[in-house]
């Protein structure tokens, strides 16, 4: 498919793109109406629907790290659904959308079994309708890896796909995080997750070794320390290996659009091309665009570029 992305004058490198979408585009404002899911464990997690007629489809949104329904791109694709008359199911992981989660327990980007339970549920709520899911950024890697565990079973569940921006190497993506001036984003990440813990360090003191936690330098150390005791595994490295989903990809039979970037300045699109992709995914690497950038037009500039050729795919057009 085309994958013709074009940047404005005034803001052309990755790093431009990735830093000033968030506070230069627009995007019209879209009411959303709000739930809140009991999980299966009894946690809680918000999600927030943009209703439309009966049988309109419906785009299911997984976010990225530290973001939520109302991150920049949601926000731009909120928009281009009301335009178009689709619904929208923007799920907030656990712990983000403004309200806290109840278990000691967060999200990463490999809980392909959470993205499967509220998959689930979206499908036994709207259960005669087309059904697509977009995961951006961690979110993305999640849906994606849900995707190749699942094979043919997903495709009752979703009739197309698309990752974002996915870090589906997290090897790969941590160590390149570690170089010259991408450090920036580690240190922007880091700061994040310590701040998003801290509301654990007070309800559960035993749950980390939280000297450790936040003296971390990098992610290695907070995942070693947090991410992956808590979830489950050995150590950083056990969690960014079980937790890829490059060596998945292969197996997924719903039609996907994975869409990535050469500029984007923290998955480096090495990882991208040398993977092993079945047929049903669609490759589309633009030249520019940073890191969930994308962004066009005049200063400030808009988002439109990337929630229409999302739904193009979605409907059927410029598809492979």
């Amino acid at each position: 498919m085309s994958c013709e992305f074009q940047p404005p004058w005034w803001s052309r490198g990755g790093h431009q793109q990735t830093i000033w979408a968030p506070f230069f585009a627009r995007s019209g404002k879209v009411p959303l109406r709000r739930e809140i899911w009991t999980t299966p464990d009894h946690d809680q997690v918000a999600v927030d629907w943009i209703d439309a007629p009966p049988q309109a489809p419906v785009v299911i949104l997984f976010h990225g790290l530290g973001s939520s329904s109302r991150g920049h791109y949601a926000l731009a694709l909120a928009s281009a659904l009301r335009h178009k008359g689709w619904g929208g199911c923007f799920i907030n992981f656990r712990g983000c959308g403004g309200i806290d989660n109840r278990l000691p327990r967060s999200y990463h980007a490999g809980d392909s079994s959470e993205i499967a339970w509220m998959l689930e549920k979206v499908a036994e709520l709207l259960p005669d309708i087309n059904r697509y899911a977009v995961g951006v950024s961690l979110g993305g890697n999640a849906l994606l890896k849900y995707l190749g565990e699942q094979g043919a079973n997903a495709e009752p569940i979703l009739s197309k796909a698309a990752g974002v921006c996915a870090p589906i190497d997290l090897v790969a993506t941590a160590e390149f995080l570690q170089k010259g001036r991408i450090r920036f984003y580690n240190r922007y990440f880091l700061k994040n997750m310590k701040q998003s813990v801290r509301r654990f360090q007070r309800h559960y003191p035993e749950l980390a070794d939280w000297p450790q936690v936040f003296s971390a330098k990098n992610l290695y150390d907070f995942d070693e320390h947090f991410t992956a005791p808590v979830h489950g595994f050995a150590g950083a490295q056990s969690f960014w290996e079980e937790g890829s989903s490059a060596p998945l990809l292969r197996h997924i039979t719903v039609p996907t659009l994975l869409l990535n970037s050469a500029d984007d300045p923290i998955v480096p699109i090495a990882s991208v091309r040398k993977a092993m992709l079945s047929a049903a995914i669609t490759p589309c690497v633009t030249p520019h665009g940073g890191h969930v950038g994308f962004m066009s037009g005049p200063f400030p500039g808009r988002l439109d570029w990337l929630p229409h050729t999302l739904l193009d795919y979605f409907d059927g057009r410029n598809n492979a």
